[in-house]
């Protein structure tokens, strides 16, 4: 690695002012935002909408951040990956707060919560999940493939997907449906979306256990997103689809077994 010198710092700085700048207002928007969500609860839904959006814009400016510094410095700026990472879930959390984050649980458990966002249509939502996701997937590209975080984005995948699934509004899906209806392609996609991040996030979570942790924690997490993604196979009428997830579901669930009692017969 080449040395780096004063005159490479000296650019550095001069180039990531300009962003350092619009972090600052962003965090301070936040804190403005946060204190009128303080005053007035009832408008909390839409700002935390706000916020989750800005967020990601937060880690937008530190991924610009990082590319200065390969750029000049020829180095990561981890600093800035590790603040774009936080950025992630800070977005996340907005949204978990607006939405839940139950993974497989019946529409009706988090109903009430979505509809304080009646008026957002579902183009603005998949916009955001799109984001989102691209967000997390050039954060994790920055860090590279040899990073002690690669296991700490399996969480940030499947609560992204969570997220994702909790923000559709499944009442208004069958509508959407209609190949008549003026949001049908952007419900088609956005379903087809949530579809593959639920099963991504239950396949990376068996990952994770396999060649990781050996929680059982992380296996009955995998075994919970193949579960949601059957629950909207059989909320769309989508038999085969609902059929072939539960016996995916059900061979995931012999082999957890399996492995439990392994374990205790082990520690006998």
């Amino acid at each position: 690695m080449a040395k780096i010198t004063a005159e490479h710092k000296h650019s550095y700085f001069e180039k990531i002012k300009p962003y350092k700048e619009m972090i600052d207002g962003i965090l301070n928007r936040e804190r403005n935002m946060l204190a009128l969500i303080q005053k007035e609860p009832q408008t909390g839904a839409f700002k935390k909408l706000v916020l989750a959006e800005e967020m990601l814009n937060l880690a937008s400016y530190y991924l610009v951040m990082n590319g200065i510094s390969q750029a000049i410095l020829g180095v990561k700026n981890e600093d800035a990956l590790n603040e774009a990472r936080k950025s992630l879930y800070k977005s996340i959390i907005y949204l978990e707060e607006l939405v839940t984050n139950l993974v497989d649980a019946p529409y009706s458990e988090y109903e009430e919560k979505l509809a304080l966002l009646e008026g957002v249509d579902i183009a603005r939502r998949y916009t955001l999940v799109r984001k989102l996701g691209l967000a997390i997937r050039l954060v994790e590209d920055g860090y590279g493939e040899n990073t002690k975080w690669k296991w700490a984005f399996v969480e940030i995948e499947g609560r992204f997907a969570t997220v994702a699934k909790n923000l559709f509004d499944l009442k208004s899906a069958v509508a959407g449906m209609d190949p008549r209806s003026p949001d049908y392609e952007v419900t088609v996609y956005y379903l087809r979306t949530i579809k593959r991040l639920l099963s991504q996030a239950a396949d990376r979570y068996r990952e994770k256990y396999e060649l990781s942790t050996l929680r059982f924690d992380d296996f009955k997490q995998a075994i919970n997103y193949l579960a949601a993604l059957k629950r909207i196979h059989i909320l769309m009428g989508e038999r085969e689809e609902a059929e072939t997830v539960k016996k995916k579901q059900e061979i995931w669930a012999a082999k957890l077994e399996a492995d439990q009692k392994k374990q205790q017969e082990g520690q006998r």
